[in-house]
């Protein structure tokens, strides 16, 4: 046949390259399974980078990475700080946004938010699929509970994202040693709750007059978002013993709505009539005295109110329900509103740096609703409310007198509130009170007789040198 001549030399020639041929082979069969190997460990490495949150037959369905909402796994995210002076404009053609771009977001976002509320020292963020063709999407955290996402792409506008924020239940409890801020901080405690506790107490305590041992035990909500703890929410109940008096504090809201706050330990509600104190967070610094001599005039003149020293800008509150039934500014009063409650008590802020928004003649205004701000008008040496307190057309020393006690709950709704009541003390009970560290006593030491000569010599030496 015409092809055996060829199959011959064929023959021939792959015996003779036989062993080259196999070496070929060798490698190809090798690189072949390093190859597979190679794939198999990728792919297992992958998917170890990601949650399988359930299955499909044998295949795992993958739970991707999400950031803001977004497969992080695809995008690329640039953090950045808004500096002090930094425009909208400005931040956004640093990552090649147009300015006609720009500014059809910013009217777009409008409604949502407005991007002059853009604050320095708050952090952003970029989303981009290539950096090189510039961003995406912004997100702006203007807070913890929630974020701003600007479409710098598609739609062009914005949306706010509110972030889950679960509650716990938790129970704390703080001896007091230097201050109630200490005693909240040595705790594990914010000073946030301690606006609840005085909130709550407000009617019953003083806080300007908290003494060393003074205790307290609370039960209360705190907010986490992603397991972080971000803040506290509601105070449920408190107890506080004030220089060896004991005082509660229980939340109670009645099913129909129509009571609801803090009521003590037999049902009546904890609100007086009036706060003890028209500014939060602040100290006493002049009390009632019909003896004292005065910084500004230099003679003795009696002072008819409290002086409550507080930084300038310090919201000032109306202590009680009432309408304003003067308002305007002396040479000694400086800025000053004075408010009837009733026919038997009124009370007047006087130093005011500026009156609150709405504020004239004939204004209702609401018990713990702000009237003006702390200031220095009139005859003042620095920024202090001077709090006048009138009954019966006589002003009077408000932190000596006893209000009568409000009507407690209906008997319709003891059962309730007791059953309340004494869920929170058992909580109180299983939270013990930490313990104060007593300065040690300084050791005595044994004198021998050689030593006390010495000593006996050198006071001598140093008396008669």
């Amino acid at each position: 046949m015409y092809y055996k001549p060829y199959m011959r030399k064929l023959y021939t020639n792959l015996n003779k390259h036989k062993s080259t041929l196999l070496s070929a082979l060798g490698v190809c069969l090798i690189g072949s399974v390093i190859t597979v190997y190679s794939l198999n460990n990728t792919n297992k490495n992958i998917q170890a980078s990601l949650k399988p949150v359930e299955t499909l037959g044998a295949f795992p369905i993958i739970e991707p990475t999400l950031k803001y909402g977004f497969v992080a796994d695809t995008l690329q995210f640039i953090e950045g700080e808004i500096k002090s002076g930094m425009f909208f404009s400005q931040l956004l053609q640093q990552h090649k946004v147009s300015y006609p771009i720009i500014e059809k977001v910013a009217t777009n976002s409008k409604p949502v938010f407005d991007i002059r509320n853009l604050r320095a020292g708050k952090t952003y963020t970029i989303v981009t699929r290539d950096s090189t063709k510039g961003a995406d999407y912004m997100v702006y955290e203007p807070n913890v509970y929630e974020y701003i996402v600007f479409d710098l792409k598609d739609s062009l506008n914005a949306r706010k994202v509110e972030r889950e924020v679960n509650i716990e239940v938790k129970t704390s409890a703080g001896v007091v040693e230097s201050s109630m801020w200490n005693a909240m901080v040595d705790n594990g405690m914010s000073f946030n709750l301690a606006a609840r506790l005085e909130d709550a107490l407000q009617w019953s305590i003083d806080f300007h007059h908290i003494q060393k041992k003074d205790k307290f035990k609370l039960v209360y909500d705190e907010k986490y978002i992603e397991g972080e703890q971000v803040g506290v929410g509601d105070l449920h109940a408190a107890y506080f013993q004030n220089n060896g008096e004991d005082f509660y504090a229980f939340y109670y809201k009645s099913e129909d709505g129509k009571h609801e706050g803090y009521y003590d330990e037999n049902g009546r509600p904890m609100n007086k009539g009036f706060l003890r104190s028209p500014v939060k967070y602040s100290r006493i610094s002049s009390r009632y005295n019909l003896r004292r001599f005065h910084p500004v005039l230099r003679r003795v003149k009696a002072h008819l109110g409290t002086d409550y020293a507080a930084p300038y800008g310090t919201p000032i509150l109306s202590v009680g329900n009432g309408v304003v039934e003067r308002i305007g500014y002396t040479r000694g009063n400086g800025r000053f509103i004075k408010v009837k409650h009733d026919d038997t008590y009124q009370t007047q802020y006087l130093h005011m740096q500026k009156f609150a928004k709405g504020m004239a003649k004939g204004t209702q205004v609401k018990q713990g609703q702000v009237i003006g701000y702390v200031g220095s008008t009139g005859l003042a040496t620095g920024p202090h409310v001077c709090f006048r307190f009138w009954k019966n057309g006589k002003q009077v020393n408000h932190m000596a007198l006893k209000f009568p006690p409000a009507n407690p709950l209906p008997d319709s709704e003891l059962e309730g509130f007791q059953c309340a009541r004494d869920g929170y003390l058992g909580q109180f009970e299983g939270v013990p009170f930490p313990k104060l560290i007593e300065p040690k006593p300084e050791e005595e030491v044994e004198v021998t007789p050689a030593v006390a000569e010495t000593t006996k010599k050198t006071k001598a030496e140093t008396v008669n040198p």
